[in-house]
């Protein structure tokens, strides 16, 4: 089973440069097109957070048209940057949010490795935070399907990455979430967004993995400076193959553009080429 992340595509209304730089419409219609033409097929996508930049419907409803051109199911959770009435508006008619009001959390059963939602948004706030509400609803639902593999995936990241102004506003409570998480031995990982910069590390025996954006990337800055820029290096998404044989999750990124290759190592003889 292969998984694709998107994350953070913050588009703008009316086909606003964000940023006076970023065309962040256009570089979510890229990653669209890169995904549907990967092979092997990619079977899901997960959509994890800050879809929009002010989550304003119209907003929401870019993203919407954009994420539509898919050739396989895609799922989201907000991120600090939406608006998560608007978000359930703009999603209205996707199933999987049909018993989400008060938070976006839900539970994808069609594929053998078991995907979990989970909604990190405090409203107006650029950290995150679980309520003990929300808290309870996953430790229940992890409980329901002790089982089946499965991988979690939320926006703010449970973990300090080093880049100081993001770190500032992580998951304030990633304690009680990874002790809870860590409870439920079926939990192969989290996959998460916020950071704009792929970097993973272990909790408590648990992966956990930041994807990369596919547009503009946080400054690699790990000085501890308070200050915040960005980058245009190479836009790029997450990808996950994962055995629920084995029950193991193994990550790739793969970067949306086109570059030179591929190119053979051997010639048509089989020797290796100089």
């Amino acid at each position: 089973m292969i998984i694709a992340q998107i994350t953070d595509t913050h588009i703008k209304g009316a086909g606003e440069i964000a940023y006076g730089k970023v065309d962040t419409l256009d570089f979510l219609k890229r990653n669209v097109l890169h995904v549907n033409k990967l092979i092997p097929r990619v079977d899901a996508v997960i959509v994890t957070g800050d879809m929009t930049d002010e989550g304003t419907p119209e907003e929401f409803a870019a993203v919407r048209a954009e994420l539509d051109c898919l050739s396989m199911p895609y799922f989201v959770v907000p991120g600090n940057h939406d608006h998560r009435t608007n978000l359930l508006a703009a999603f209205a008619d996707k199933d999987y949010l049909s018993g989400c009001e008060d938070f976006v959390q839900y539970a994808i059963e069609d594929f053998p490795f078991r995907l979990v939602a989970v909604d990190t948004l405090v409203s107006m706030q650029p950290y995150g935070e679980l309520t003990a509400e929300k808290l309870d609803w996953l430790d229940q639902c992890l409980a329901d399907k002790p089982d089946t593999p499965t991988l979690v995936f939320q926006h703010h990241h449970p973990f300090r990455s080093g880049i100081q102004f993001m770190d500032d506003q992580n998951l304030r409570n990633a304690d009680e979430e990874i002790a809870l998480l860590s409870r439920h031995r079926q939990v192969k990982h989290i996959a998460c967004g916020h950071v704009h910069r792929a970097s993973e590390t272990v909790m408590s025996g648990i992966g956990v993995s930041i994807a990369p954006n596919g547009a503009h990337s946080i400054t690699l800055d790990m000085s501890g400076s308070e200050n915040i820029s960005f980058m245009m290096e190479p836009p790029a998404i997450r990808l996950f193959l994962l055995d629920d044989d084995r029950g193991t999750v193994v990550s790739h990124l793969s970067y949306v553009g086109d570059y030179d290759g591929p190119h053979p190592f051997f010639d048509e003889s089989g020797a290796l080429m100089d």
